[in-house]
């Protein structure tokens, strides 16, 4: 897989979609004729509703993205399995019998789901991966480069305790579900920095990476290592970051050590403005779920040439090699560039993140 490198550069993550040099090209783009004309259904299939992102970005951006390109003639049929691989497998059959055009995927389980993408598959639907890899013969992936995510949360984890760190400071490891492949890629990417440089005390992975299933988890790291001995939290997502943080404040820690997270949520990202939580990763959510849209419609009006500039990276899964991809890149967010990621991107405005208890360390770090 050609890995695409972590854009440290505001400019990467707010240049317009349309720079790509592929984008819109549903309208006017060469390549093949189309098999299909605006009046197209897309199925639009998310894993849960723990993590904020799905219902809050990714759903009302594919959606909005959809109609702009066909011209408000097509409509996303949008499902949620609320974390539930039974559902999701539901969900997906009913979009085969409904004989939606082309599927998009974020799967709960990879693995439980590869006999629905055969289904579809054998039912003449196209299914793209999205955010998680699936299994099955799926005919297009977008996701973010999942290993970078881990060593962007690694890398700020010995970043926070020096440098170098030290083989001696104990850090637990709060990973994400064992049934999500990204899960292991951030876990991978994360331990290829941290491995020989601190001491992993403790390592989880957290089912359904629910927030209260990761508080437990460090409510029994804690009464196994001792709260003062722990040095930092690699926590693989800004949901789990809260719990672990509830955890550490009932066992009366009132100096946090150093929290990794990731997906920018709004309460993580007041958590790094006052000090609770180190860092999160930002991955732009507008712009996975707007390219992801591109590449359905491209994939079901027939337009190869404009599918295969949006999918120029290949990646393998336990089912499938050289399946084409785009990797979406991702930054570090810290106190420092909350301005210039989730503001200027229009995640989220100034007046949504300093509220009540947060506005005085806002204008500390000078954002207002």
């Amino acid at each position: 897989m050609r890995r695409i490198a972590i854009s440290a550069a505001v400019s990467a993550l707010t240049v317009s979609l349309g720079a790509c040099g592929v984008l819109g090209a549903s309208e006017n783009g060469g390549g093949a004729s189309p098999s299909k004309g605006n009046d197209i259904t897309v199925g639009l299939l998310l894993p849960e509703k723990e993590n904020t992102r799905y219902e809050e970005f990714d759903y009302p951006f594919f959606k909005a993205k959809v109609a702009d390109l066909t011209r408000e003639q097509g409509k996303v049929e949008y499902a949620n399995a609320e974390s539930s691989a039974a559902k999701q497998n539901d969900q997906l059959q009913q979009m085969i019998d409904d004989k939606v055009d082309v599927i998009v995927l974020d799967a709960v389980d990879a693995h439980a789901i590869a006999d629905g993408v055969q289904k579809a598959k054998d039912a003449g639907i196209p299914v793209i991966a999205y955010d998680r890899l699936a299994e099955g013969p799926i005919d297009a992936y977008i996701s973010f480069d999942n290993a970078l995510v881990g060593e962007v949360q690694g890398r700020s984890l010995l970043e926070a305790l020096g440098v170098s760190g030290s083989s001696s400071e104990k850090v637990v490891m709060m990973n994400g579900s064992s049934t999500d492949p990204n899960a292991k890629q951030f876990k991978a990417g994360a331990l290829s920095e941290l491995n020989g440089k601190v001491t992993i005390a403790k390592s989880y992975d957290t089912k359904d990476w629910k927030p209260e299933n990761a508080q437990a988890n460090m409510a029994e790291a804690i009464a196994a290592i001792g709260a003062d001995q722990i040095a930092a939290v690699y926590s693989a997502n800004d949901g789990m970051a809260g719990g672990v943080i509830k955890a550490l404040e009932a066992a009366g820690v009132t100096d946090l050590p150093p929290i990794t997270g990731q997906d920018a949520e709004l309460p993580a990202v007041q958590r790094i403005i006052t000090g609770e939580q180190y860092m999160s990763v930002y991955k732009s959510y507008p712009r996975e779920a707007e390219n992801a849209a591109e590449m359905a419609v491209a994939r079901v009006q027939g337009r190869d040439i404009q599918f295969d500039a949006l999918t120029r990276d290949k990646v393998d899964s336990p089912t499938h090699k050289g399946i084409p991809a785009q990797l979406v890149p991702v930054v570090a967010l810290t106190k420092e560039n909350i301005k210039a990621t989730v503001v200027a991107d229009g995640i989220y405005k100034i007046s949504d993140i300093c509220t009540g208890k947060y506005a005085t360390a806002c204008t500390e770090i000078g954002l207002k």
